[in-house]
């Protein structure tokens, strides 16, 4: 035998890997809350459900790979024994395109569908950022017109105030990739797609850098930390001073002008309804920033652009259709600052934004920002397909959704109340308690017609620790919140009767005795009853705790 001592094989170490967050009871039932909300709205337009597969081919994903020559950047991806790559989802719209194609001629256009569930991203994780999250997505496929565009806003409005969000706490923003694309026309970097990802991302930057940090990334260049050297430095555009002028004063629109009738380039019919717009709400100036921000666009030099003006008279329609249908600004928004990072949007684009004030990891004060967005991409389906197949839709980042509902307070994922615990005295006297059990279970949580529950849950659970030691049963039973506790010795059993305990009567009483042979005297909260009257005591116990916790 070696004299070395024989070294002890190490633990596994228990680890989270990073990104991929576990998820609490109260985070789950929050989630099914909200997203049952949300379903109810979507399912009110005419959506139905679709599920699709975490897995697809890569080249599936086509152009929403962050670079096609390596299909394991920005994506989770392996090959399969064929030695095709096959890439975990890294969102719900590039799967709905292949599965619309797939199954195009079995599909009835348009195609109204939502999709919620997980998508992977192979990024660096920080703060909120997750290489696992979940979304909630709707779209239409087979309809080009931009009403179908105006729909998916409304309805983005009305899921935010189903969720309890109230009006001035959201906005839906709206923006045309055909008006960002004609700017990019016109200031000659269309074709460069280095400069052109430089122009957007710099826009995309106003509530982040404000004016001034805009036009540095527009122009040379901006260092983080203010002054040359210091910080990291953000290589810019290299535009020239005409055109940084002209891009801050049209995305951020500052003037309140409403000459209609002089509107560039905009023919009679398409400036009627943009007159429409502001006559309809008065000379309430804090009611037409649609039809400011729409004139502004018009009067922009970038109108010349004709791809610039076929966006901005898709902007007056959707702005009209809104406004027609009761939607107004202050609800849906035209604004050109909005900017959608990816690249398959063809046409009308849209953020869901909420504008309350909270406190970041800086404890800097900022508004929440973005809980979703969307827009067309005409060409997403079309990949697969050989002809135009329209679409637009939009997603919601449910975590951040949540976590937004949680702040306003509209939102809890707590439990009502804990388990009904049926206790253990006797080992040998297993089957009478789980009979208990289910009796109880079946008694609370009745059953319609049609199969489904007719009220929320009452869960009912029978011990299954060690019941040797019965105060570390009513222990357990105080950590996991059971509102009563079911006992049952054998002098109970003898007799026919058992103990209903009122756990939470039980603690009231319990905070205003002091002495032990008091406390035994009062037995608190405890109903010696027979078994035949265990459901009727559980639910007019249960009955008096609802009372009483609305009178607090």
């Amino acid at each position: 035998m070696s004299d070395k001592k024989q070294k002890k094989p190490q633990k596994l170490k228990a680890r989270l890997a990073r990104g991929f967050p576990d998820r609490s009871p109260a985070d789950i039932r929050a989630t099914d809350l909200m997203m049952a909300k949300i379903r109810k709205v979507y399912e009110r337009f005419g959506f139905e459900p679709v599920e699709t597969p975490f897995v697809e081919y890569t080249d599936a994903l086509g152009k929403f790979l962050p670079d096609q020559d390596r299909p394991n950047e920005g994506v989770f991806s392996f090959q399969d024994d064929d030695d095709q790559w096959l890439s975990l989802r890294y969102d719900l719209t590039a799967p709905l395109a292949r599965h619309v194609a797939e199954n195009f001629n079995d599909i009835q256009l348009p195609y109204r569908t939502y999709r919620a569930g997980w998508v992977f991203r192979n990024e660096k994780p920080g703060p909120g950022r997750f290489r696992q999250f979940m979304q909630f997505d709707a779209d239409i496929v087979g309809a080009p017109g931009v009403q179908a565009d105006a729909e998916m806003c409304m309805m983005m409005a009305d899921t935010m105030e189903a969720l309890g969000i109230a009006r001035g706490d959201y906005v839906i923003r709206v923006n045309n990739r055909k008006v960002l694309d004609g700017v990019m026309e016109a200031i000659g970097v269309a074709n460069d797609p280095a400069r052109k990802l430089s122009v957007l991302r710099a826009l995309d930057k106003f509530d982040k850098f404000g004016v001034n940090g805009v036009e540095l990334l527009l122009g040379s260049g901006r260092w983080d930390g203010g002054k040359e050297g210091e910080g990291d430095f953000t290589p810019g555009a290299n535009l020239t001073a005409e055109a940084i002028e002209e891009l801050v004063n049209m995305f951020l629109a500052p003037a309140i002008d409403s000459d209609i009738q002089n509107l560039v380039g905009v023919p009679d019919e398409q400036a009627e309804l943009l007159e429409q717009i502001v006559s309809g709400h008065g000379n309430d100036e804090s009611t037409i920033d649609s039809s400011v921000t729409l004139t502004t666009l018009a009067k922009s030099r970038f109108n010349a652009n004709s791809t610039f003006k076929q966006g901005l008279l898709e902007l007056i329609q959707i702005a009209a259709y809104v406004s027609k249908a009761g939607y107004g600004p202050d609800r849906i928004k035209i604004d050109p600052s909005v900017v959608r990072g990816l690249e398959y949007y063809t046409g009308p684009v849209f953020e869901a934004e909420l504008l309350f004030d909270v406190t970041n990891e800086k404890g800097q004060t900022v508004q929440f920002g973005s809980v979703g967005g969307g827009g067309r991409y005409d060409g997403l389906v079309s990949r697969f397909m050989g002809q135009p197949v329209p679409a637009t839709g939009f997603s919601i980042g449910v975590s951040r959704l949540m976590t937004a509902l949680k702040n306003l307070g509209k939102i809890s994922g707590e439990a009502a109340s804990g388990p009904i615990l049926v206790t253990v005295m006797d080992r040998d006297r297993l089957g009478d308690y789980a009979k208990m059990a289910q009796e109880l279970r079946a008694a609370l949580n009745p059953l319609g017609v049609d199969g489904q529950p007719t009220g929320p849950t009452v869960p009912v659970e029978l011990f299954q620790g060690n019941p040797k030691d019965f105060p570390k049963q009513l222990r357990y039973a105080d950590r996991r919140g059971a509102p009563i506790a079911i006992i049952q010795g054998g002098n109970e059993k003898a007799e026919g009767k058992l103990i209903v305990k009122d756990l939470i009567e039980g603690k009231r009483i319990a905070e205003t005795i002091t002495d032990n042979a008091e406390w035994r005297e009062a037995k608190a909260g405890e109903h010696l009853v027979d078994e035949a009257d265990l459901v009727l005591t559980v639910e007019r116990i249960l009955a008096e705790q609802a009372s009483d916790a609305q009178d607090v």
